[in-house]
């Protein structure tokens, strides 16, 4: 027959056929970073769900007045995570003066021989000095390097960067684009607070307060308040008027992404990250308890993920500005805030420091809270569990408190098994909220 083939000719099409279909890469479940201020926050990040940390030493990183890690704390810092099977990314993000430059690379030898994961950079000068003295230390681009599109992004490849986290200016299209064209990690941000300036690189608290937010000393003047004063009528201050509580038309809401999991993990990016390292701890567990939660969920079943309305509601409960989805559906989302104050409806009371037997626990103490209470704890996964507390002990379990003060430890009975690192809080008198000026 004229259609027949020949051996030799089916075997040269099905090689031909190898050699030009692509396999479809899988999708990879992405990594959840988690900002951690301090020793305690990396404990509590860990002990949420954190897949990684991201943190500062004692120089060369953008958060100065977070607590930071002494370079013996970080070693430990470091021990810890990895034995918790978690990665730690050490930031060395400022835009460095010449004056900077001298200590960096043996700075830099130091944070590879503690053996952390990745760096992360955001000046080329810096990036360069990496290249030369730790080569094998990966380095992670800070969204502060204004990466926007793929050509950028390739460009970062090339020098030997592995991941890049995006601007936060892009909208989830453009986002897919730049991990489309370049097949490499891309790391987004998805909860918190946001700069009112092109990603972070803000003049304004240099100008009006002789801090710059560029070399770590941001002094949040976007918070402030604002009048209009026309150039012929000096000393005449107009209000652009914003609400009755003042103008703040440069102070952004905070971002949140928790309704759009699903097309995040689609998008194919390798880490989502959360913003916060001077937040406090109760805000760490329950945005990482969250999202947690969220990924892991679609990640299970797909097809019958459902979005939980609590869990927006649960981000509500700590410190923010009202929330806002920024560019990520490709126009900005009336980013700016009615106030410089975040707003929180829920005192952070304790963090369990040891699970004791039958159901009981010492407690380190944040804020006060008296017998007869009604408070909450949040365990790992589920519910927040509603506690009432029957009776407060000492931390030797002999003598009765009425009262929990800060800084006590005390030791309280729960309903069920907590775990160390589980947290306890309560809602204010009547739910009013607590302003929390410019934080």
């Amino acid at each position: 027959m004229h259609h027949s083939r020949t051996k030799t000719q089916i075997k040269k099409y099905s090689l031909f056929c190898v050699f030009v279909v692509k396999e479809i890469p899988a999708m990879k479940k992405p990594e959840l970073l988690i900002p951690a201020g301090n020793f305690e926050k990396l404990k509590v990040a860990i002990h949420y769900g954190a897949d990684a940390v991201y943190l500062a030493g004692p120089k060369y990183g953008l958060r100065k007045k977070a607590g930071n890690f002494s370079l013996q704390e970080l070693e430990k810092a470091v021990k810890y995570a990895h034995q918790k099977e978690t990665k730690v990314y050490l930031t060395v993000n400022i835009f460095a003066r010449n004056n900077d430059l001298n200590g960096i690379a043996g700075y830099l030898k130091e944070i590879e021989n503690l053996g952390a994961d990745a760096v992360i950079i955001a000046d080329p000068g810096v990036f360069h000095i990496a290249k030369k003295t730790v080569p094998n230390l990966p380095v992670h681009l800070s969204t502060q390097a204004n990466t926007t599109n793929q050509e950028s992004a390739l460009f970062w490849k090339n020098q030997g960067v592995k991941r890049i986290c995006l601007a936060r200016e892009l909208s989830l299209q453009e986002t897919k684009e730049i991990i489309e064209k370049t097949d490499m990690e891309i790391e987004l941000f998805i909860h918190g607070a946001m700069c009112i300036s092109y990603s972070g690189r803000c003049l304004m608290s240099k100008y009006m307060a002789g801090r710059d937010a560029n070399e770590g000393e941001c002094s949040q003047t976007c918070r402030w308040e604002y009048y209009l004063m026309e150039d012929k009528r000096a000393g005449e201050y107009f209000p652009v008027e914003q609400d009755e509580r003042g103008t703040y038309f440069f102070s952004s809401k905070d971002l949140c992404l928790i309704k759009y999991i699903p097309e995040l993990i689609q998008s194919g990016a390798s880490s989502f990250k959360i913003e916060g390292r001077m937040k406090s701890i109760y805000y760490t567990s329950v945005v990482t308890k969250i999202y947690r939660e969220a990924i892991d969920r679609y990640w299970k079943d797909r097809e019958n993920y459902l979005y939980n309305p609590e869990w927006e509601k649960e981000l509500s409960k700590t410190s923010n500005r009202t929330f806002t989805t920024g560019f990520f559906n490709g126009e900005s989302d009336n980013d700016t805030s009615t106030s410089s104050n975040a707003i929180q409806t829920y005192d952070f009371l304790g963090i369990v420091k040891e699970a004791l037997s039958k159901n009981r626990a010492l407690v380190d103490i944040r804020n006060k809270f008296a017998s007869g209470d009604k408070i909450e704890w949040l365990g790992k996964k589920g519910k927040p569990a509603s506690l009432k507390i029957d009776s407060i002990l000492d931390a030797e379990g002999v003598r009765n408190k009425e009262v929990a003060q800060p800084n006590d430890k005390v030791i309280i009975q729960f309903d069920a098994p907590v775990e160390k690192y589980d947290i306890l809080r309560k809602k204010r008198n009547g739910g009013s909220p607590h302003i929390m000026p410019g934080s």
